[in-house]
């Protein structure tokens, strides 16, 4: 069932998503709640200020994102055999394909004055991050019966 495939793509992907963002964020001195209403702030950008509710919301938004880039991948492979034959290179191309819209469109049209970041650590943490922790995983489970 797509559903449930779905759903799960969609906490593997998101938690290990979110668990990498906030250990980044820790390193670069900022607290995971901070990085969570930063995240919130994307659509509703008053919410840098609303303390453990704008944290919370935010955490919602990133799993709705993250379920979105689930549902398309998990229906796309239940059309298309070859994405769960070969789910590993699917999951790799998904992926970039993910890191590309992220953060050449839809991060520089929210925050034009930020993004794209395409110096070399930033580019390389984020296509390890959509690769292995979101393109991957999402494959994987889309390839299971």
């Amino acid at each position: 069932m797509a559903a449930r495939r779905i759903a799960l793509a969609t906490l593997i992907a998101g938690t290990l998503d979110i668990a990498a963002a906030a250990l980044m964020a820790m390193r670069a001195g900022r607290t995971p709640d901070k990085m969570l209403r930063g995240v919130a702030s994307g659509p509703f950008p008053d919410a840098v200020h609303w303390g453990a509710g704008g944290a919370v919301l935010g955490l919602a938004v990133h799993f709705a994102i993250m379920a979105a880039m689930a549902a398309v991948f998990v229906l796309a492979a239940d059309r298309l055999p070859q994405l769960k034959a070969r789910w590993l290179t699917a999951g790799i191309g998904y992926g970039l394909a993910t890191w590309a819209v992220m953060n050449l469109v839809i991060l520089p049209l929210r925050w034009p004055a930020l993004f794209p970041h395409l110096d070399l650590q930033s580019v390389a943490t984020a296509l390890f991050c959509h690769i292995v922790l979101v393109g991957i995983p999402i494959a994987w489970v889309a390839a299971r019966r």
